[in-house]
């Protein structure tokens, strides 16, 4: 099969678009032959590398997928081959007391597709067969694909995790990102104000598409001065910042008083400065937050074929393409997603 494969950390040129075996389907695990695929920041992160990673190579990247079942492993049953399924991309290697109460993605064992295990960017992927999840007749293989780790994500985030309200006011962070544009619609949906930080005035413009009530350029205005103003000088009740180095110490400062900040990434760096004093001063929260349980994955992905929800799509590029679509993900170019056809 063709895949996007690298042999060792590094930049844009260590990817290779080659032939690789078919994997095969081990205990409990499920051959899908891929239809889609999609883009994540995780995916330069893991090409990347950092310290403690350890990867068997080649590796192939790749956290979200949409497909076909191909081929059943021993022991599989509840599903049959040919069904049309989206893939969670998280999955636990065992039981523990965050998997029994319901936090699986908290869990040491917890590992993510294109990560702990080869992923999504190849013609077909093993996945654990509880990690799959039937598609309902229409549901698109693309939109499939493109929903799945940052709706997961951005669900966890903001309602179980920050724990939204209808009627308080939040502040996004780079609304042009996978993760953002679906926890702007999250927001919506669950009544909040949204403020949505762009960097141009054609992202503008789809933010402002997507429902939030307020949108600023950060690259043109004084973004904390412009949400005090908004705000009567009180703040904001949450701030979503993935961004991290960049915004971290300014996050602090358009939080209101007893207001919360989550994060579930850190795309500008992770060693960020902070001024303790807002801290205490203002009684802030700070959550973290990564991914989901599997029962937050159902109920996410039944709001997208609902429709209720909708995940963004940039472009659709070719697999073959791969490092192409990587660069453009790490120009920040993109509003949405990228979604890789093999």
């Amino acid at each position: 099969m063709k895949a996007l494969v690298f042999y060792e950390h590094g930049e844009l040129d260590v990817l290779r678009y080659e032939d690789v075996p078919v994997p095969e389907p081990g205990p409990g695990e499920v051959l899908v032959k891929l239809e889609a695929a999609a883009l994540n920041h995780l995916d330069i992160w893991v090409r990347r590398g950092w310290p403690g990673l350890k990867l068997k190579m080649p590796h192939i990247g790749g956290a979200d997928g949409a497909g076909t079942v191909a081929k059943l492993g021993p022991g599989v049953t509840g599903i049959e081959v040919g069904t049309r399924v989206a893939i969670n991309p998280g999955s636990n290697a065992f039981e523990d007391e965050f998997t029994r109460r319901g936090e699986h993605s908290m869990s040491p064992g917890y590992g993510i597709l294109g990560e702990s295990r080869p992923g999504t960017f190849a013609e077909y992927v093993v996945t654990p067969a509880e990690s799959l999840l039937p598609m309902p007749e229409g549901a698109s293989f693309e939109e499939t694909a493109a929903a799945q780790l940052v709706f997961l994500t951005a669900w966890r985030m903001l309602m179980i995790r920050a724990g939204l309200r209808a009627g308080e006011s939040v502040l996004i962070i780079g609304a042009g990102g996978g993760v953002n544009t679906a926890a702007l619609q999250i927001a919506k949906l669950a009544g909040a104000e949204v403020y949505a930080l762009t960097s141009t005035e054609e992202k503008m413009e789809k933010a402002r598409q997507l429902g939030a009530d307020h949108v600023i350029n950060y690259k043109t205005e004084d973004w904390v001065k412009r949400i005090l103003d908004l705000t009567g000088k009180r703040g904001v009740d949450l701030v979503v910042d993935n961004v991290g180095q960049a915004t971290w110490k300014k996050s602090m400062q358009v939080a209101r008083r007893g207001g919360r900040i989550v994060t579930v990434g850190n795309t500008s760096g992770p060693l960020a400065e902070t001024d303790i004093r807002y801290i205490f001063a203002k009684h802030l929260t700070i959550i973290g937050s990564t991914m989901g349980s599997p029962q937050e994955f159902r109920d996410v992905m039944a709001l997208i074929w609902a429709g209720k929800l909708r995940p963004i799509i940039d472009r659709i590029m070719p697999l073959s393409e791969g490092r192409q679509a990587q660069a453009l993900m790490e120009s920040g170019e993109q509003f949405g997603k990228i979604v890789l056809k093999p």
